[in-house]
């Protein structure tokens, strides 16, 4: 047992690398909350063009449907991978995409968060689609006839009920995402994780992953408790136990 702590919970090992720890679970951060802000305002717009009824908007939603179902069925990796090592040598895209290097990022950081927004906007895409659809259709038709227009209607009415009944699986998407983060490591961005396997590498003691993990559980246990709070204040009375309401 005592080697176990050793190994894992060694408190001298955590203290001494606890700042590049830190600094690499600042770059996990910064990169969900990137990433997850571009992944729903992304995952709205495929939504939107998936869910509308347009004629001239037919072939958008059949290419939005082919996205969703292609990217919700790729490993994050190969998207990673993918984009880090194709953008750079796309000549006739602007250099501030082939090599962005914005808010004193690298370009290995944005490659990061290009592939975890096209990823997750397509399961983003998903859980907007299923709120827009929980709204009843005659909310939209009472609000046209009222004098709106379409996207008034949607706006106004619509979206903001959607969206509020989709907050829990919005955060448990962020959890994942936040998660997921752990992957860009192998296009040489120093998150967390790497930070604690270079730790490893050069003490040989795995105490630097499990400061990393601890430091995951601050931010994501607060979350994990806040979506069951919400899904428990949405719930109808009497579903939790299956008795009569």
């Amino acid at each position: 047992m005592d080697v176990f702590f050793r190994q894992y919970f060694d408190l001298g090992v955590m203290w001494t690398h606890f700042p590049k720890v830190l600094a690499g679970f600042w770059i996990t951060v910064e990169l969900s909350l990137i990433a997850g802000a571009l992944s729903m305002v992304w995952g709205l717009a495929l939504a939107l063009v998936r869910g509308s009824r347009a004629r001239a908007l037919a072939p958008a939603r059949v290419l939005t449907v082919a996205y969703i179902d292609v990217f919700r069925g790729i490993p994050l990796l190969l998207v990673v991978l993918v984009i880090s090592g194709s953008l750079p040598f796309i000549e006739f895209l602007p250099r501030w995409v082939r090599a962005p290097e914005l808010f004193g990022q690298p370009d290995v950081f944005w490659f990061g968060a290009a592939a975890l927004t096209v990823t997750y906007g397509a399961y983003l895409a998903e859980v907007f689609r299923a709120g827009l659809e929980a709204v009843p259709r005659g909310q939209l038709e009472a609000s046209r006839s009222l004098g709106m227009s379409h996207s008034e209607a949607m706006r106004h009415v619509v979206l903001p009920q959607a969206v509020r009944s989709v907050v829990p699986p919005l955060l448990n998407d962020f959890i994942a995402l936040m998660k997921d983060t752990s992957l860009v490591q192998v296009i040489g961005i120093v998150e967390v994780v790497r930070a604690g396997r270079e730790v490893q590498g050069e003490t040989f003691n795995s105490s630097a992953l499990t400061l990393g993990a601890l430091l995951f559980l601050v931010v994501t246990l607060p979350l994990a408790r806040f979506v069951d709070r919400s899904m428990a204040r949405n719930r109808p009375a009497g579903a939790s136990t299956g008795g009569p309401a």
